[in-house]
């Protein structure tokens, strides 16, 4: 599916996640060493080309599934704002990304930067940074925080397109 022609235009700032990618993890433990994981990262247009929907889920270096879960996203051109959910599929859980209160999305040619409440890990907040677009790769890093004001890298996934079997 492709983005709806009525679609509000700041939809394709999030169209760099349409397809099939591999990544490559690395995730800062509590005692400050960096463990490797791997993931899958799928994108698509969906509800008419309206909204963008990628499901995220990542592995431990034994194969478990850790994490697993849909964001959708779309854009408000009312408001001006994304209005961005995470599901938690493991825990059946909803969360706001980039709500207003906390900044809301802020975007330009190199980043993309959104906060949410952690749910589930053992802080706060989580700030969540894309970067290093490209046709093939981008990066997502996370960063943690107890306060909104000292941030500590938290994730690293190196995102790569998958390619079709020929």
């Amino acid at each position: 599916m492709k983005p709806n022609p009525h679609a509000p235009p700041q939809l394709a700032r999030f169209a760099f996640l349409i397809g099939t990618w591999r990544c490559d993890a690395k995730l800062k433990l509590d005692d400050g060493t960096w463990q490797d994981l791997e993931g899958i990262w799928d994108g698509r247009y969906v509800l008419d080309g309206y909204a963008i929907e990628d499901d995220f889920r990542m592995y431990t270096p034994t194969g478990e599934l850790m994490v697993l879960g849909i964001n959708l996203r779309v854009y408000d051109p009312q408001k001006k704002t994304w209005n961005m959910k995470w599901l938690n599929a493991l825990a059946g859980t909803w969360t706001d990304l980039g709500p207003e209160e906390l900044g809301g999305v802020q975007a330009d040619d190199q980043a993309i930067v959104y906060t949410l409440r952690e749910p589930v890990a053992h802080h706060a907040f989580t700030r969540a940074t894309y970067t290093n677009f490209s046709a093939d790769h981008f990066t997502w890093r996370g960063e943690r925080s107890n306060d909104g004001k000292a941030w500590e890298e938290l994730l690293i996934i190196e995102v790569h397109r998958q390619r079709p079997r020929e």
